[in-house]
């Protein structure tokens, strides 16, 4: 095990992914702009599902409107580049099913985790000890969970199809994205433990 894990972090070390100050940088802005919106929130999360606050869907389209073309552009100037994964169907609906079930009982996404253990959040501190054993059996177990992960796909992608109007796939892409967050109605869950005065 100790070695799978060491050629992980060889892995990961050899992509460049830009230096370790860049990483924090980014990871600081992130975590900002989370605590910034709550989305840390079980409450804001609960108040989603429910229907009693559109600012998740309105924030995460706007989110991936705006990355994918902000990526697009990096990629075709050449500052960064990425690989597709492989679709393994049936590892794809079973990880999802764990994603939902996860999502639902802890209330947050595993981002944001990490932000609600700096608040001092002991939930928090479960889903994040969990997330790590949890990749530790898969890390452990995963020669023999790949029998189980279903007939490889390959890399599907959807410039595939298009692959003379990419620019124009991933701005009609993003401007439905904008144009869908944008016309959505807002609606706020006011939680009030955070009007609560100390």
């Amino acid at each position: 095990m100790t070695d799978r894990i060491v050629h992980m972090f060889d892995i990961v070390a050899r992509q460049g992914h830009g230096s370790v100050w860049t990483v924090l940088f980014t990871g600081f802005v992130f975590g900002a702009v989370i605590l910034y919106s709550r989305l840390d929130k079980f409450e804001k999360m609960a108040g989603f599902m429910l229907f009693e606050d559109t600012l998740v869907p309105r924030m995460a389209m706007t989110t991936v409107a705006l990355s994918s073309l902000g990526f697009y552009i990096l990629v075709q100037t050449g500052y960064a580049s990425y690989s597709v994964k492989p679709v393994l169907l049936a590892g794809l609906i079973t990880g999802a099913i764990l994603f939902g079930i996860g999502l639902v009982i802890l209330g947050k996404c595993p981002s944001a985790f990490f932000v609600s253990v700096s608040e001092g959040r002991i939930d928090a501190l479960v889903g994040v000890l969990g997330g790590m054993v949890g990749g530790a059996v898969f890390t452990l177990f995963y020669p023999q969970i790949k029998n189980f992960m279903g007939p490889d796909l390959g890399k599907v992608q959807i410039f595939h199809y298009f692959e003379d109007h990419a620019l124009l796939v991933v701005v009609i892409f993003s401007t439905i994205l904008l144009i869908t967050a944008y016309l959505l109605p807002t609606i706020e869950y006011k939680d009030p433990a955070d009007f609560k005065k100390n």
